[in-house]
């Protein structure tokens, strides 16, 4: 992995806000202000999609499958997707089909899934102190998606969100404002495919319409599920980090000592373990677990969001939890930290910094309030 600099986005990260009671009416003015940008994102996207050697009337059956399905388990969710399309101009299996690209790209061995590291801490309570939940991420993807993702704040549904997502896609990392909050990396198992509600998909839902932990987790295990990825949930109560997979949906709960949940991208449950596309992630994965973890287990603990963004950076010999792309690997291999998210429920609050946890100092943090 270089250590060479990613440079900054030509332009300052966009920002899309819009409020509206209809979930069309709110994908119409997402689709309306990213008119110009989802084009482009699907431009990337179909260059990945080729390189994977999955055909374009492919990519159009499994866009239109996922968009049924998703009507069928929320209503309000396709009717989004569609508006976002109708702001856009675009047909709505394109939209679909960037909202189900994790799905769709499991088809393929030639371009592999993002490297993302997330830490959720979990600070008990004591006498005249209340407890405290933050996590930090994050977000490892193509470097040629790099000015493809924009800062979001919908508002008008049963909860307001705020955090970031990829031009045309529904949701990814955020917060609402009941004080749930959620991370989101991807993992990979062998029965991965189309058919069920695509990751991205159900992250926005579970952050639209969850008041908490408890009913998240409800609501995600009442969902047909065909793809893998971990959900890192919390609010001021509680906190748990889950295995979703073709083969169920598994809880993993803060350790004792220190109250951390740590992720990378491998499963840490037996059952989806025993079926993981181990060769897509390991040994990175694993590497970049046993650093973070014992980096947690030596460091006083972080008692702010930025303190724990402070561990993710990492450099030359160390493995790449801050992640610089490599130009001179091909398409498909050029991975970078494209987003450093910090997330708190208490304060219904997200903070995103344009760049890896290691520009924290020299870059400013975008601060969003649910």
């Amino acid at each position: 992995m270089t250590t060479l600099e990613v440079p900054p986005s030509p332009r300052p990260r966009r920002h899309v806000a819009v409020t509206a009671e209809d979930p069309h009416t709110r994908g119409v003015a997402r689709g309306e202000q990213l008119r110009d940008g989802i084009p482009a994102a699907l431009d990337a996207y179909d260059r990945l999609f080729a390189l994977g050697g999955i055909a374009p009337d492919r990519v159009r059956a499994d866009a239109e499958r996922a968009l049924d399905t998703i009507g069928r388990f929320h209503a309000g969710a396709r009717a989004e997707i569609e508006g976002i399309a109708h702001g856009a101009g675009l047909d709505p299996w394109r939209v679909a089909a960037l909202n189900a690209r994790t799905e769709i790209l499991a088809r393929s061995a030639a371009v592999p899934p993002g490297e993302c590291t997330t830490i959720v801490r979990r600070v008990a309570g004591g006498p005249g102190r209340a407890a405290r939940t933050f996590g930090v991420q994050t977000w490892d993807w193509h470097v040629e998606l790099r000015d493809l993702w924009h800062t979001v704040e919908s508002r008008g549904g049963r909860y307001d969100v705020v955090g970031i997502t990829e031009h045309g896609i529904l949701g990814k990392i955020g917060v609402n404002s009941a004080g749930l909050a959620l991370h989101f990396n991807i993992l990979g198992h062998e029965r991965d495919g189309v058919g069920g509600v695509p990751m991205h998909v159900l992250a926005a839902i579970v952050l639209g319409e969850a008041g908490g932990v408890a009913e998240a987790v409800e609501m995600i295990r009442g969902a047909p599920v065909a793809s893998s990825g971990s959900f890192a949930l919390f609010d001021e109560d509680e906190a748990v980090l889950l295995d979703l997979s073709p083969v169920g949906v598994f809880e993993i709960r803060p350790e004792p000592v220190g109250g951390y949940l740590l992720r990378t991208n491998h499963f840490l449950t037996p059952v989806p373990a025993e079926a993981e596309k181990s060769r897509l992630y390991q040994p990175d994965s694993g590497q970049r677990y046993d650093f973070v973890r014992d980096r947690l287990a030596r460091t006083e603990p972080p008692a702010t969001p930025a303190g724990l963004a402070r561990l993710l950076v990492t450099g030359p010999g160390e493995p790449p939890v801050t992640c610089v792309p490599d130009p001179g690997r091909p398409l498909g291999a050029r991975w970078a930290s494209l987003a450093t998210v910090t997330l708190e429920p208490a304060g219904r609050t997200a903070h995103i910094l344009d760049g890896t946890p290691a520009d924290a100092d020299s870059r400013p943090w975008r601060r969003l309030t649910a």
